[in-house]
């Protein structure tokens, strides 16, 4: 038999385009760079915008959003430095300011005093123009000729879809009309500098608006105070040591996944540290921001999977679970950023032995609780790319990788964190929450609370939480 043979094509040019699109003239190689190094800042800027105001911002939900956002423009920044450098562009003048008003513009959302002021420019203001203007250098250059650039712009343009979709749905439940209007000032200021610089991608006709700058009128700077919101309503509690019972070998598994569930949760902290190394770290290699960030939405991940352990046990967590900001809160006041990346490091390199990540991912197997399991699954496998970051931006700094570890333990041996000073100062009694967390979880599970699990009081008073004493460790 022979197979019958068609008149029909396949699609021409690899499917990218059709001839007609190929043959358009499009952009020249200097004018793309020029749009694209436009990109590059704003992306750029907005991940400064989105990092800088995690710590500072109370509204979980927002903290979580913004963590994630940052890292989507980290890896868009890093997409567009590479195309920008096949692109005849030695030295890439990557650093410059575009046009003084896209500046002002980022400058004042940078300083924005109210989260209203924030989400409104940011997700009301830039993120619309950038994805406009992305999509007319779509409309504009040739498909073929600039199909790398096409690529990032197309992967671009579906997150940042998604980063507005995310802030319009937070604009509706946080941001009422009257707060709308009382910004519409600023807003217009916002507006005006960008049609000064004739728009994001600079293809309009500048305009000649009067610009006098409100927010950022003095130097803005670095907030990394720690803030939540209602749902904390004991953050200074370090009541419960959460180490010492996962170790504990008396303790059943299905005890110790609410324990682990809790020091997921607990690591919103995480983001709000390494916001403030991010931050206070300038001059480094954009793979040092790209990778950090990372870094840091995976321990926003890490927190919402604890937040989604309580709630598949039907647990309402702000009430039962008492999550501290005592860690991020010392940590940005008390030492330097590389200190801090010290301090990460020691806990990183921790985390891959017997009593790290894959025995939390063991204890998990053994329960009856198979998302605990999957969770510590995710999350050793996120510490092992963790521990690698680390050795990456960290460890070349010092002669060893011991002295290295040893410096970071050094480095959290001086944090003060004065469990009793907080207690006399009335900011918390300490007050033991795991009982009412247990019979909580013994109600969901349908049995009876373990009187020895239930007696369980250890607190943070003399055990760090690698479980080193404090007075052993300074």
């Amino acid at each position: 038999m022979t197979s019958k043979r068609t008149a029909d094509k396949p699609p021409p040019l690899a499917g990218i385009c059709t001839f007609d699109e190929a043959q358009r003239p499009g952009l020249s190689v200097d004018e793309c760079v020029c749009r694209l190094k436009r990109y590059h800042y704003s992306l750029k800027r907005l991940h400064q915008v989105f990092n800088d105001r995690i710590p500072s911002e109370p509204v979980y939900e927002l903290k979580m959003a913004f963590s994630l956002h940052s890292h989507y423009c980290a890896e868009h920044v890093a997409a567009l430095r590479q195309r920008i450098g096949e692109m005849r562009e030695p030295p890439l003048g990557l650093e410059a300011v575009p046009d003084e008003h896209i500046e002002i513009l980022f400058d004042e959302i940078l300083a924005a005093p109210t989260t209203a002021e924030l989400l409104l420019g940011v997700y009301d203001i830039i993120l619309p123009s950038l994805r406009d203007s992305l999509q007319h250098h779509l409309t504009e250059t040739n498909p073929l000729a600039d199909h790398p650039s096409v690529r990032v712009i197309r992967f671009a343009l579906l997150e940042i879809g998604e980063m507005i979709a995310i802030g319009q749905a937070t604009l509706d439940a946080l941001v009422d009309a009257a707060q709308r209007e009382a910004t519409e000032g600023w807003l217009d200021l916002l507006r005006h500098s960008l049609a000064n610089a004739g728009t994001l991608d600079g293809t309009a006709e500048p305009t000649q608006h009067a610009i006098k700058r409100q927010h950022s009128a003095n130097p803005y700077r670095y907030d990394g105070t720690p803030r939540r919101d209602e749902r904390f309503p004991d953050p200074y509690n370090m009541g419960v040591n959460a180490e010492v019972f996962l170790y504990d070998e008396q303790f059943p598994p299905d005890a110790k996944t609410l324990m682990m569930f809790y020091k997921r949760l607990r690591e919103i902290d995480v983001p709000e540290m390494m916001s403030s190394i991010i931050a206070e770290t300038p001059g480094k290699p954009w793979g040092y921001y790209r990778d950090m960030t990372r870094q840091l939405w995976d321990e926003a991940r890490h927190a919402m999977m604890g937040e989604v352990g309580f709630i598949n046990l039907g647990i309402d967590w702000p009430a039962k679970v008492m999550v501290n900001h005592t860690w991020s809160l010392s940590l940005n006041a008390q030492i330097s950023p590389l200190e801090r990346h010290a301090v990460l490091y020691f806990i990183e390199q921790g985390l891959m032995h017997k009593t790290g990540k894959r025995f939390e991912w063991e204890v998990a197997l053994q329960s009856d609780n198979l998302l605990s399991g999957l969770f510590q699954d995710y999350d050793w496998a996120d510490e092992v790319l963790h521990a690698r970051i680390g050795r990456d931006w960290y460890l070349p700094g010092f002669d060893s990788p011991k002295a290295a570890v040893e410096y970071g333990d050094e480095c959290w041996s001086r944090v003060f964190v004065d469990w009793h000073q907080y207690r006399e100062e009335g900011k918390t009694e300490h007050r033991n929450w795991w009982p009412d967390l247990y019979r909580a979880a013994c109600k969901s599970w349908g049995i009876e609370p373990n009187p020895n699990v239930l007696q369980f009081s250890t607190s943070y008073e003399e055990v760090r939480p690698d479980l080193k004493t404090i007075s052993a460790s300074g």
